[in-house]
Formats: structure tokens, sequence, C-alpha cells
């Protein structure tokens, strides 16, 4: 199987050397590169690529604010010389942090590691949706299945997401990015880092804050736009 790749960088040569490592990887291929971060965004809001090869200090718009402006779920590998921005880059949930200069060997590893993330997850689907109507879960030893219908929010907290249904807590081992990709987009709307929410259940908009059965979801600021033209019709 193959995968394709984009880099992000805003010192050309440093897009011309992700440009050569991938080269040498047969299974992956770049599309595209970009010096200009607002560019790559427009460009990710009409095309899907499988990984993401991000600088941080970038002019225009940081590493760590491109992550949080994404519509879609991506496989972030973050390029950059500065080691400070490592946690705050994982709490983003990215694949890898390579610190410039790296090696191709180090560089091999981050992409096998979005790799497997990536093939894990498109096994899974099918063990998720069973039909149009629910999702399939596996929480303390057992499989569950949840109507859609009956989802108010989901959170994730790290390794796990608790799911609330009608008012009570499942929790699951997965990620919030995976359940993004296979919840029905008519139904669900990813409104903060944290949070997913089902468009049905939302009561009214507060401030930066959805409320869903009495409970306060806040909105992201990037998620903000979406909310208002797909909720609200704004």
């Amino acid at each position: 199987m193959s995968y394709t790749c984009i880099a992000i960088d805003d010192e050309f040569p440093a897009t011309q050397v992700i440009e050569s490592l991938v080269n040498k990887i047969p299974d992956l291929s770049l599309v595209k590169r970009f010096t200009k971060a607002k560019e790559a965004l427009e460009y990710l809001n009409t095309n899907e690529v499988d990984i993401l090869f991000l600088d941080i200090q970038m002019p225009d718009l940081n590493g760590l604010e491109f992550i949080q402006s994404l519509r879609k779920p991506i496989k972030v590998i973050l390029t950059t010389a500065y080691d400070q921005y490592a946690l705050e880059g994982f709490n983003l949930e990215v694949v890898d942090y390579l610190l410039k200069p790296f090696s191709f060997d180090r560089f091999v590893i981050a992409v096998n590691k979005a790799i497997k993330q990536i093939e894990y997850e498109n096994e899974d689907l099918p063990k998720k949706i069973k039909n149009d109507n629910f999702i399939t879960v596996k929480s303390d030893y057992k499989l569950i299945n949840i109507p859609f219908s009956n989802i108010d929010y989901i959170e994730g907290l790290k390794a796990y997401l608790s799911i609330f249904v009608n008012g009570k807590r499942t929790i699951v081992l997965d990620s919030l990015k995976n359940y993004e990709r296979i919840l029905p987009e008519d139904q669900f709307l990813r409104v903060h880092k944290s949070y997913i929410v089902s468009l049905q259940k939302i009561k009214f908009m507060e401030g930066n804050m959805l409320v869903i059965n009495e409970k306060k979801i806040p909105i992201g600021k990037s998620y903000k736009e979406i909310v208002l033209k797909k909720v609200f019709k704004m």
C-alpha cells in the first residue's frame, strides 16, 4: 500500500531535505511542498494526504497553531530545530517529533509509526461500524452496540475516550481523531481538540460554550467558525 505526504517549512531547503528522504522510501510519495503554512492549510481543506511533515517556527502560522486549525485528522510528524515544543506537540497527538538535523534512520522510524497508526485505524473500521445506525465499541471486556442517536458527546482523554450515552459514560481505549473519521459527518461535529458532539443533542450556544444535557462543552478557537456555519447556519 502507498501513502501520500506533504512537507511544510518556511525554509525551502528544509522541504528539499524532506523530499530527498521521502524518495528513499518506496511506499511513500511527496505530493506537495509548502513554504507558507496558510497555503498548505488551504490545500488540505480540499485535498487528503496520509502524513504531514511540519515545521514549528514559521512566520505566518506556527506549526502548533496549524495542527489546531486542521479540519480533518491527519498523521503529523513535527520537524524542528527546537525541543521546547515536544510536550505540547504530543498533547496535540502528533505521531513523532524530529529534531533537526535528523538522520534517515530516525526519519524512517517516524514514518513507520505513522503508517502503523494508519493501518491500525483502517483495520479497525469494520469492527467499529456495523451499519448506518450504531457503532460497536469494546469496554470492560464487553462489545457494546451504541446507537448514534443515543450519543450525547465524546470526550478525548489522552489514551482513552469517554462516550456519554444518555448521560452515562462508557470508557473506550481509542483516539478522538479516529472517531472523527468514522462517525457520520451529518450527525456529529468536532468542536474542540477534546470534544466531538452530537448535533441533534445541542440545546444552545452560550458564549464559547455549547450546552448538551446541562453539560457545558467548550468550543475551540479554530472550530468556532465551522460550529456557527454547521450548527447555527451563520
